[in-house]
């Protein structure tokens, strides 16, 4: 796999893939985190998926499908290894061993995206960005990861005001510090408590499917 991917850097904001439209290439981060937004009107509105160092971006071409089904953009800025679609579906025919891996991995895809689904709809606004924040802490690999209000507003769907008063609230509980776009995560096991329960769901479902 390593020889037939390239280097390249995820720089935050940059969009890898439209609702609708080819999928030239997959993505296997090594730093960073890239962001699937599902859209409406073909406006992205809402997260409802995270791809850091433990997935991949371009899963659904273990269905040998090539069409993107969701906006994807970068959120953290890092580093990845790329395939072209066409080279990575070869490679995919000819290894058993990456065709049942991407097989399971497909099943967390979608246990992830069910899990977000109802999230958006029965949790609290607070508890939810709880979760996010979690999830990108993981991913980020250090305390501190940048974010913009319109990244935290496609997460939780919801106007940047929520986005403020959420954040605020955390903030005050000394769970995190917000500052310039600035996250610091200041108390991860308070954060983790004051999160909704499907970043724990998540992270089990993970951890039974792949191992």
């Amino acid at each position: 796999m390593l020889a037939i991917a390239e280097a390249v850097p995820l720089t935050q904001s940059d969009v890898l893939g439209e609702a609708g439209k080819p999928t030239r290439h997959v993505y296997f981060p090594t730093e960073g985190f890239i962001s699937l937004v599902t859209a409406i009107d073909g406006k992205p509105v809402l997260e409802v998926g995270m791809v850091g160092r433990e997935g991949m971006f371009g899963a659904q071409a273990a269905l040998r499908v090539v069409t993107q089904p969701l906006h994807a953009l970068v959120q953290g800025t890092g580093s990845a290894q790329r395939i072209a679609i066409d080279t990575f579906g070869e490679e995919f025919k000819r290894s058993d061993s990456l065709q049942e891996v991407m097989g399971r991995y497909v099943y967390v895809l979608m246990t992830q995206l069910g899990s977000a689904a109802a999230c958006a709809r029965f949790h609290q606004i607070d508890a939810r960005l709880g979760r996010w924040l979690l999830m990108m802490h993981d991913r980020a690999y250090a305390a501190t990861f940048g974010v913009t209000q319109e990244f935290l507003a496609y997460m939780l769907g919801v106007r940047r005001v929520g986005i403020t008063v959420a954040a605020s609230e955390l903030q005050k509980r000394g769970l995190i510090e917000y500052h310039r776009g600035q996250i610091t995560v200041l108390d991860r096991r308070a954060l983790e408590a004051a999160s909704c329960s499907c970043y724990a769901a998540d992270k089990r479902v993970y951890a039974r499917t792949m191992g």
